[in-house]
C-alpha cells in the first residue's frame, strides 16, 4: 500500500467510525463548566480512541503470523456491518448517550485548580468521557483489525496518523458547534447514509487485495 492508499484509507476508515463522535462530543462540550472542561472531553476521546485501537493491534500482529489469503477474509466483518447499517431501519439517536453526558454534569466534584497533563488524564470526568467513546465505538473494533492485519507498519503508521488527525478533527468542530448543536445531528445523519458503502468498500479492498476471493471462489 503506497502513501496516497494509506491516507485514503486511513481517512475513510476514520470518517466512516467516528463520524457520529461530533453528536456526544458537542453535548460535552455544551455542558463545560468550571469543573468540567474541554481538556476532560478532548484527553478522554483520545483515550478512548487509544483504547480501541490497542486493542484491533491483535489484527496487525496477526498478519505477521498468518498467511494473507487468509487474512483478508477478514473483510467480510467491515462488509457485514455496512450491509447492516443499510438494512437496519432504526434511526440512532444516541439517546444513551445524551443520558450518560447528562449524568457526568451532574456529578462532577468541586471546583479544581488548573491541572496537569497527567492530572487531566487520572481524573474521573475523563475517564467518563472515554467510557462513552469506546461503548460508542464497538463496531470500530470489527473494522480496525482485518485494516491493521493487511496492512504493513508504514501504512499503520499513516492510517494511525489520520484517525487521531480525524478526532481531533471532530474535537475542534464540536467545540464550536456548541451553540449550533443540530448541525452536528445533521452531519451524523448524513454520515450514516454514507458510511455503509465506504465499509463494504473498505472490507471488499481487503479481501481484493490479498486475493482472499480465490478461497472462496476457484480461479
Amino acid at each position: 500500500m503506497n502513501l496516497e492508499s494509506a491516507i485514503a484509507t486511513g481517512a475513510a476508515v476514520a470518517l466512516a467510525t467516528t463520524f457520529d463522535d461530533n453528536i456526544y462530543l458537542t453535548s460535552f462540550f455544551g455542558r463545560v463548566s468550571r469543573t468540567f472542561r474541554p481538556r476532560h472531553v478532548v484527553v478522554g476521546e483520545f483515550l478512548g480512541l487509544t483504547i480501541l485501537i490497542s486493542v484491533s493491534l491483535v489484527g496487525f500482529f496477526m498478519g505477521m503470523i498468518v498467511s494473507d489469503m487468509w487474512v483478508g477474509l477478514l473483510g467480510v466483518l467491515p462488509i457485514m456491518i455496512g450491509i447492516h447499517q443499510l438494512m437496519s431501519k432504526e434511526d440512532d439517536d444516541n439517546s444513551d448517550v445524551i443520558e450518560e453526558v447528562e449524568k457526568i454534569h451532574t456529578e462532577v466534584g468541586r471546583p479544581r485548580i488548573k491541572q496537569s497533563l497527567w492530572s487531566t488524564i487520572r481524573d474521573p470526568k475523563t475517564h467518563r468521557v472515554t467510557a462513552v467513546h469506546v461503548s460508542n465505538g464497538g463496531n470500530n473494533v470489527a473494522v480496525y483489525i482485518p485494516l491493521f492485519a493487511s496492512s504493513s507498519l508504514p501504512s499503520l503508521g499513516v492510517i494511525l496518523t489520520m484517525c487521531y488527525m480525524t478526532i481531533g478533527f471532530w474535537c475542534f468542530c464540536s467545540y464550536n458547534l456548541t451553540r449550533f448543536p443540530g448541525i452536528s445531528v445533521l452531519i451524523a445523519r448524513y454520515g450514516r447514509k454514507i458510511a455503509p458503502f465506504v465499509l463494504i468498500w473498505l472490507g471488499l479492498s481487503i479481501i481484493v487485495k490479498n486475493e482472499s476471493y480465490r478461497l472462496i471462489i476457484p480461479v
